[in-house]
């Protein structure tokens, strides 16, 4: 199969080759704001959106990329659509976008690059890793690694500099195999599990997000609120407790690749039934229409490769 290509710095190139220097800002320091996004049916997904949030996170860091938006736009929909053709029939990709200050000060004059470093490539989408959660659902731990502060960085920044989710992940597996970490702030209230985001949902309440200031803004969770309102599901955002997690008779995980996924336990214990409950099968079924792809048949077709 011919290999599939990247971007990187203007060029067009083998993504095999689309490589950062290790005297980059964003390795040297993890300085890098990225986007991943996914296709259906070869066609990204809310591009406009993830561009929003992409502006947003260059201008709190202050990086000039040096392209515009409608470059941007232009360069990963091309991207997309070249490597789309070399998958199989059904199957789609995710992209990455990401964008670095470029070299590191002290090593600027050794750096062959002098510019921002700025990057989009495609990989394939991890099915196997979590088209079994649809049916079991995910397991959850709450960490002692606390969400990064507001006085560090602002929460809709969309970075890599993520040690936190690391620490986090790996003492959830400690505690219990194949669970990952649900984060608390400074508060001691929940923010969001690592790369994804959180929602619970009551039977007399609706669904529930924490506060919009103090999570990142996710594509995936804001696009739910708006299926949920289609649905007639009332949506709400308000600060919640890991006792609220563990009393509601649902919880789901919002992020690019899987979407919706049901969480069924919570360190340990099951969240209600200890299975996937009604309110993420109705959101998954109205995702699945919205984009023409049954995510979840998708997500198990692929999952072997």
């Amino acid at each position: 199969m011919p290999e599939p290509i990247a971007y990187l710095n203007g060029k067009w190139l083998p993504a095999s080759e689309a490589a950062v220097s290790v005297f980059d800002g964003g390795f040297m320091q993890g300085v890098t704001v990225a986007e991943q996004l996914r296709t259906f049916g070869g066609q990204l997904f809310r591009l406009d959106l993830h561009l929003d949030r992409l502006a947003r996170s260059l201008a709190i860091v202050g990086v000039d990329p040096g392209l515009s938006r409608a470059e941007f736009e232009r360069i990963a929909t091309e991207l997309a659509a070249r490597n789309h053709k070399l998958l199989e029939e059904g199957d789609d990709l995710g992209l990455t976008i990401f964008v670095t200050p470029g070299p590191y000060a002290a090593f600027a004059a050794v750096a062959a690059h002098k510019g921002p470093t700025v990057g989009i490539h495609t990989q394939p989408l991890p099915f196997g890793a979590f088209a079994g959660k649809y049916d079991t659902g995910e397991s959850l731990v709450v960490s002692d690694i606390q969400q990064v502060p507001a006085a560090c960085w602002p929460a809709e920044l969309k970075c890599r500099s993520r040690m936190h989710y690391f620490l986090a992940d790996r003492q959830a597996r400690e505690r219990e195999p194949g669970s990952r970490a649900l984060l608390l702030d400074e508060r001691g209230f929940v923010t969001e599990a690592s790369t994804a985001n959180l929602l619970v949902h009551y039977r007399d309440v609706g669904l529930v997000s924490p506060p919009r200031e103090r999570i990142l803004p996710g594509v995936t969770v804001a696009v739910i609120e708006e299926l949920a309102g289609r649905l007639g599901i009332p949506f709400s955002h308000r600060d919640l407790t890991t006792d609220d997690v563990a009393a509601a008779d649902e919880v789901l995980l919002c992020s690019t690749s899987p979407c919706v996924l049901p969480v069924t336990r919570l360190d340990g214990r099951p969240v209600a039934s200890g299975r996937p409950g009604p309110i993420a099968r109705q959101l998954q079924e109205a995702w699945s229409k919205m984009v023409g792809c049954d995510i979840v048949a998708q997500a198990r077709r692929f999952a072997a490769r």
